[in-house]
């Protein structure tokens, strides 16, 4: 049942796709059964029998205006009218060229024409069958005339036109079908493309970042609808995008207000990120800009709702590791009061002294992390900034001076803040030298240009690098492998360099520790 349904669909379609042709076919019909009645004698036809000629020519005008009515097919079907009238034709043009003087009348070249629109309207072998019938009736017509000595025309001239009919009948055909073949498939894939631009509306009308496309004229040609809620106004097609702020009058993707940095815009002032693209522009003229706007208000709420979560987390660490030294200071100095010995006092306080500078070292960096939003970026070169710091580290002499083994290029540069960059390389620079064998260039630092904006710098030790199940740790707070360290020392320098723009990682174990920091080589 189901496969009936589907064929008498298909049979549908297809004879859907026939009427067309059909309709103009018939109108083909129409206008030479009118020539033939009106101008047939001018055109020397009927001269041999034009009573049959006449005959011939109203009742083939009249069955063409019969079968041309949408009744006929209604009664008949497609197929049987297409056979009903193509059958008819040839009879017509059969009964002119016997009236008109056989062969020489021109009829067999009208009966291709005939079969060149079968081609493009029969269905299967009912083309071949068609050819056939005009073969059999100009080469019978032609006998004929050979048997009453009437004016046959050679046979071989006969037998080429009857090979044209097939040639025609069956290129007619082929192209049909290939046109109908070019045609589902330019449907199929515009029935895709429809479904891929739904899809891609759908896809943009939510996305959470506002989207709107404008013309080389600054006018909307189209918005989601989170566009007009991050500008507070409705935004309508053809509306001039600069008359709801006029920092949209300049949407060059290659710098001006819309290249990414942070504006208020639209009446209700959000801070938005707005970043322009063009949209396949030729060079000849200018083409459609996509402008991108981020609601930045959200974002840095979620990145607050983040800091306030981290610094909770930190603070109930900090809270757990302050009670530890401040529990040996209290016992030490309770031990103090009733201890008389002078060693045992000098431990005592040594013991007293070395956790307070613990607990003083822990509140600096704690504070140094509340400062990271206090950032005055500038071009440092960084030849000059770490032969300097090199140096700094380095007072014992010349020969704590060549553990460090420098390899800068005289150009480069990185923008940061001076303080948060020296705090940075200074404790890799300071774990690197603890870690390492101690021997010249036992601490390597070398700069590499990432690409002409971002400059990375390298500090390598020949220690014996990170233990394997402590590398996903190393830059959580309070995490050390030092008794004397606080373990903030890592995650301090990775805020920093995050709140300046640059990112602090661990490249691996060479065999020592690998830190990369990289940054912007401008500021």
């Amino acid at each position: 049942m189901a496969s009936a349904t589907v064929s008498a669909a298909t049979a549908a379609e297809r004879d859907l796709y026939r009427l067309p042709p059909l309709r103009y076919f018939n109108l083909f019909r129409l206008i030479v059964a009118g020539v033939f009645l009106v101008v047939g004698g001018e055109l020397n036809l009927g001269r041999e029998a034009p009573q049959v000629f006449t005959f011939t020519t109203i009742a083939y005008l009249v069955a063409v205006l019969a079968l041309g009515f949408p009744d006929a097919l209604k009664r008949l079907g497609l197929d049987r009218l297409l056979t009903a009238q193509l059958v008819l034709d040839i009879a017509a043009l059969t009964a002119i060229m016997w009236s008109s003087g056989g062969y020489a009348s021109g009829m067999p070249v009208m009966m291709m024409v005939y079969l060149a629109g079968a081609g493009l309207v029969a269905e299967g072998r009912m083309v071949l069958f068609f050819a056939a019938l005009a073969t059999l009736s100009v080469l019978l017509e032609n006998a004929w005339r050979q048997f009453t000595d009437a004016g046959a025309a050679e046979f071989h001239q006969v037998g080429l036109a009857c090979m044209g009919f097939f040639a025609i009948a069956m290129t007619a055909r082929l192209l049909a079908r290939r046109a109908k073949a070019n045609e589902s498939l330019a449907e199929q894939r515009g029935e895709l493309l429809g479904r891929e631009v739904a899809i891609n509306e759908r896809i943009i009308e939510d996305l959470r970042d506002g989207v709107v496309v404008l013309s080389h004229d600054g006018r909307v040609r189209q918005s989601n609808p989170r566009a007009s809620q991050l500008l507070g106004t409705e935004l309508r097609p053809g509306m001039l995008l600069a008359a709801v702020d006029a920092q949209f009058a300049n949407r060059n993707d290659q710098g001006g207000t819309l290249d990414g940095t942070l504006q208020r815009m639209g009446p209700l002032g959000k801070l938005l990120r707005c970043r322009a693209v063009a949209a396949g522009a030729r060079q000849d003229q200018d083409g459609d800009t996509i402008i991108y706007l981020t609601d930045f208000e959200e974002i840095q709420q979620q990145v607050q709702q983040i800091k306030l979560a981290a610094l909770g987390r930190l603070t109930a660490s900090m809270a757990h590791e302050i009670r530890n030294p401040l529990s040996a200071v209290t016992q030490a100095a309770d031990l103090l009061g009733e201890e008389k010995r002078t060693e045992v006092q000098a431990r005592l306080v040594r013991i007293i002294n070395d956790n307070a500078r613990r607990i003083e070292r822990m509140v600096r960096d704690v504070l140094a992390l509340g400062r990271r939003d206090e950032i005055l970026p500038e071009a440092l070169s960084l030849e000059a900034f770490l032969g300097t710091l090199v140096e700094e580290l380095s007072l014992k002499g010349e020969d704590e001076r060549a553990v460090f083994r420098l390899d800068v290029h005289p150009g480069a540069m990185i923008a940061v803040d001076r303080a948060h960059l020296h705090q940075i390389l200074g404790n890799l620079l300071t774990n690197a030298r603890r870690f390492s064998s101690g021997r010249p260039g036992a601490v390597r630092v070398f700069t590499r240009a990432e690409s002409h904006e971002r400059t990375a710098i390298h500090v390598v030790d020949d220690g014996p690098g990170i233990a394997a199940n402590a590398v996903t740790q190393v830059f959580e707070p309070f995490y050390t492998t030092d008794p004397k360290g606080t373990g903030l020392g890592l995650y301090i320098a990775r805020e920093l360099a995050e709140a300046n723009g640059a990112r602090l990682e661990l490249a691996g174990n060479e065999p020592g520790a690998h830190f990369v920091l990289t940054g912007r080589s401008q500021a």
